[in-house]
């Protein structure tokens, strides 16, 4: 069994900053990659962030020069820094990582989601 699990959301206000932190546990051999997706009311889920194993980042092009993701290998947990934030924004963030929990198979696991919600 893996586990996700979330921490970090809430209310601020426009221009706010927020960081988001996932703590991956449980039967896990290696990690591949952890990111973080969005979804917000009649929305599709959509991804904002990932980071591999080995450093490199991808981004949603809404969030460039105002999100950045990082990771502690050592602990398993990835980290969402959001700064300027916009009511766009708002959303249910879930926590994603592609994991082997055996060296031969992987999947993908999920957090259950933390609200981040801006708003004046």
């Amino acid at each position: 069994q893996v586990q996700l699990v979330e921490s970090g959301g809430g209310l601020v206000q426009p221009g706010g900053s927020l960081r988001l932190s996932c703590a991956a546990s449980g039967s896990i051999f290696s990690i591949v990659a952890m990111g973080w997706y969005r979804q917000a009311p009649v929305k599709q889920r959509e991804l904002v962030a990932a980071i591999t194993s080995g450093g490199s980042t991808n981004y949603a092009d809404s969030v460039k020069g105002r999100f950045t993701i990082s990771r502690d290998n050592a602990k398993n947990t990835v980290y969402l820094q959001m700064n300027s934030l916009k009511p766009e924004d708002t959303a249910v963030y879930y926590c994603n990582a592609r994991l082997y929990s055996d060296p031969n198979e992987w999947d993908d696991y999920w957090g259950q989601g933390t609200q981040v919600t801006v708003s004046s």
